[in-house]
């Protein structure tokens, strides 16, 4: 039998999110969405178990005999090749660190040795789901970037993630950059906005949709997303330019305030003679679902082997 449904998972830092997605429409189940929350500082087996259950209710949802396999989008550091994980120093998911995901999950599920089990890096995975059926969908080149606790981005072309070669920075993103005191993930995330008001006013808040709703009343609020913006975009524009993307596509938590800095934003881009069309990312939270389920599809994962080792 054709196998065309494919299971997509996205590992966030306390949460997993699963569904269903058929291969051959490129469209999400919706009736198989399906979350659990996470402790990331639990026992392996514990939070392995927490996946796996999630998987289960996903797969009891759709033809058993009709499934593939599945593909996860992981954080790293971790062996996509392999399926092992490396991550330590970070609290979170610290207890994973030597074990072999794909062997877990396996063993958990109760599949069959056919059953498919696949990673890729998960800003990667969401670049190639909006390049899939998102807002890159229509465009050859693109440059994905969330932004959020951290700043994801991955290059692609035509639909495959770009990790080297002299088009991109090392490792095919631009989180580890150097920028002015530090590198570029603490100063395109939540953390600068975080440490930037509290700079200037004293005040700590909880996150970036606080800091939002502050904005009408509030001068700095407003001032503060017109900075980050036209620095954000200053950073960006050079490599926009290097890899002749078409196209940049914005996700994470940071999006949702686009209005308070995509003006200023897009005005730089134009000033810096960066030309590419600037869009928000269409599948949002299922981004990341859509690119890691498409590592069950056949061409798209010959062509994107040769790219794990590098994530």
């Amino acid at each position: 039998m054709n196998r065309h449904i494919a299971l997509g998972a996205d590992i966030g830092g306390s949460h997993i999110s699963c569904a269903a997605i058929d291969l051959l429409t490129g469209k999400i189940l919706k009736e198989t969405l399906t979350g659990r929350e996470v402790n990331n500082q639990a026992q392996a087996s514990v939070i392995i178990a927490i996946w796996a259950d999630a998987v289960s209710e996903v797969m009891s949802r759709v033809p058993r005999d009709e499934v593939k396999g599945i593909g996860f989008a992981m954080p790293g550091p971790f062996d996509y090749v392999k399926g092992i994980s490396y991550i330590k120093g970070v609290s979170k998911y610290e207890n994973l660190y030597g074990v072999n995901i794909t062997e877990a999950i396996s063993n958990c599920l109760n599949v069959p040795q056919d059953f498919l089990i696949r990673f890729m890096n998960d800003a990667s995975a969401f670049a190639v789901g909006e390049a899939w059926a998102g807002s890159a969908a229509k465009f050859d080149r693109s440059l994905s970037i969330t932004l959020g606790t951290g700043f994801g981005s991955a290059f692609i072309s035509n639909r495959i993630p770009i990790v080297d070669g002299p088009e991109v920075p090392k490792l095919g993103c631009i989180y580890h950059i150097p920028y002015e005191d530090g590198i570029a993930d603490d100063y395109f995330s939540t953390r600068w906005f975080m440490r930037r008001y509290k700079s200037i006013t004293g005040k700590e808040l909880s996150g970036v949709k606080e800091l939002s709703e502050l904005a009408s009343g509030d001068k700095i609020v407003r001032d503060l997303f017109l900075e980050f913006g036209d620095k954000c975009a200053l950073f960006l524009a050079p490599w926009l330019k290097k890899f002749r993307a078409e196209i940049l596509v914005i996700g994470g938590n940071i999006s949702h305030a686009y209005k308070l800095f995509g003006n200023v934003f897009e005005e730089r881009l134009k000033k810096e003679n960066c030309i590419c069309e600037v869009a928000l990312s269409e599948l949002k939270e299922d981004a990341a679902l859509m690119g890691s389920a498409y590592l069950l599809d056949d061409d798209f994962w010959k062509s994107v082997q040769h790219a794990l080792p590098f994530m």
